[in-house]
């Protein structure tokens, strides 16, 4: 009898041994723990670029779009909007100051108002260039840092300013606040 019992009480101690050994412990936790933030820290920093990166290129298409429709006004009223009207023309009528030009105004250049850019800060028009001398406007975002005249500012000039590393070059094609002598009207 004295061998069965010793026989039960060493299968019972090998169970215990194996349930022990079927755990994870502590510092196995641990370490997959921090295998797992490692990971999710580099997938986080990756996903906080591209999101930096698409913001930035909303906004230049939204300078686009504000360019196309700039050229569409400058058709229809044969004049670029003043500084005092602003981007403001493109999607109100109300925002002309002349009521001759008021009777001109066909249909909004821009489906839905966008005073604001991408981080929320009012665009910045202005008529003349003050960035390129002899364009008729600028468009400015004033970028995620809000602060006008600093590295993250985006402009409808900013396909220039690359183009000649980091001087403005002339080249042909594309309005872009455009040079037309005569059609800058005011």
């Amino acid at each position: 009898m004295s061998n069965s019992l010793s026989n039960s009480l060493s299968k019972s101690a090998s169970r215990r041994r194996a349930v022990r050994r079927s755990g994870f412990t502590i510092l196995e936790l641990l370490i997959v723990i921090g295998i797992l933030l490692a990971i999710g820290s580099l997938v986080l920093v990756n996903v906080l670029g591209a999101s930096e990166k698409a913001d930035v290129q909303l906004t230049r298409v939204q300078l686009k779009t504000f360019e196309d429709a700039l050229d569409r006004f400058r058709v229809e009223m044969k004049r670029f909007p003043t500084e005092e009207e602003g981007l403001a023309v493109l999607w109100s009528k109300e925002a002309i100051a002349n009521d001759e030009d008021k009777a001109k105004y066909g249909e909004p250049y821009l489906k839905e108002p966008k005073p604001k850019d991408t981080w929320g800060s009012e665009w910045i028009f202005r008529a003349p260039s003050t960035i390129i001398e002899g364009q008729n406007y600028d468009i400015i975002s004033i970028g995620p840092d809000k602060q006008e005249g600093t590295e993250d500012d985006i402009t409808n000039h900013d396909g220039r300013r690359e183009q000649g590393d980091g001087e403005f070059s002339d080249f042909s094609g594309g309005s872009s606040g455009g040079s037309s002598g005569a059609a800058s009207g005011g």
